[in-house]
């Protein structure tokens, strides 16, 4: 059990390490790449490349958010604290979908407004910033990919630059369609396109924060099926106040209490099975209470 905890720990440890300096490193790319998109969309008076520069702003804000939140999360359980400090990762996960779920509110606004208005637009400026975006958002989401299952925190991150990937592609259609045609409403078009792509991962992630917030149990387990699993086992003779959750979003925990048939005593070797059951739903951390039908009427059953 101590080698299991032991390496369980240990690859935990390597997984926020891997997914700190994947954030270090998105973090000043993405920070970069937001100058250089306020000053060319600024120049070019593309609102296309400025809304494209206030997804990096989000970006940039929502990796110190996510960085932060990281090294608070790698704080040990205490006395005060038992659970630790991981579910500050979901917070963060969830401010940041709050961010850009407003970014996307302000970028429809500003393309709505925008619509009716006679403008001009330097496509070489829009394009070349455009361009430089893109590679960069590439490269930072190809490092932040396979890192997005770490976490929530991790997740949001990664929706972060995936939107402005998303968000550089449509600038660069807009730019080439203004260069090509005049036609700048293609501008504000490639806005509303930007907001589309985003919004619903953004409420996605927002869903799923709140989800674990709230202790609901999480979307890949059954409990119906965990609970019929556990009580066909060998003496087991009802389970209740079964509840899983998650703390952190990727691991689940499970507690219950097992009621054994009278007269039997392998407490051991049933709690053994009970647990071995469970990691076969994903549960590696349960604490399951073993009692007898005698013990029911001590019993406040949720």
């Amino acid at each position: 059990m101590h080698s299991h905890d032991h390496s369980h720990d240990h690859a935990h440890d390597h997984a926020q390490n891997a997914s700190l300096t994947a954030l270090t490193v998105s973090f000043a790319m993405t920070a970069t790449i937001f100058i250089a998109q306020v000053i060319g969309g600024l120049i070019s008076g593309s609102l296309a490349l400025l809304s494209d520069a206030m997804h990096m702003l989000s970006d940039s804000t929502g990796m110190v958010i996510a960085i932060v939140a990281l090294l608070i999360g790698r704080k040990a359980a205490t006395a005060k604290a038992t659970f630790g400090y991981r579910r500050v990762e979901v917070i963060a996960a969830m401010i940041n979908a709050l961010v850009v779920t407003g970014v996307v509110a302000t970028i429809i606004y500003n393309a709505v407004i925008r619509l009716g208005s006679e403008y001009e637009i330097q496509t070489v400026t829009m394009l070349g910033v455009a361009v430089v975006g893109l590679i960069a958002n590439a490269v930072s989401a190809l490092i932040l990919m396979r890192r997005q299952h770490d976490s929530l925190n991790m997740r949001g991150a990664y929706l972060h630059v995936l939107s402005d990937l998303l968000g550089s592609v449509a600038v660069i259609i807009a730019g080439i369609i203004i260069w090509l045609t005049g036609w700048t409403y293609a501008d504000s078009i490639a806005s509303f396109i930007i907001a589309g792509m985003v919004l619903p991962r953004a409420l996605g992630l927002l869903r799923d924060s709140v989800y674990v917030l709230l202790n609901r149990v999480p979307s890949s387990i059954d409990t119906v099926a965990v609970q019929r699993t556990v009580e066909a086992l060998p003496h087991v003779a009802a389970v209740h106040d079964l509840h899983v959750w998650s703390t952190d979003g990727t691991e689940p925990l499970a507690t219950c209490h097992v009621v054994v048939a009278e007269g039997i005593h392998a407490d051991c070797e049933i709690l053994d099975a009970v647990q071995a059951a469970l990691r076969k739903f994903g549960i590696d951390h349960s604490t399951i209470q073993i009692e007898r039908p005698s013990h029911i009427d001590h019993e406040v059953v949720c």
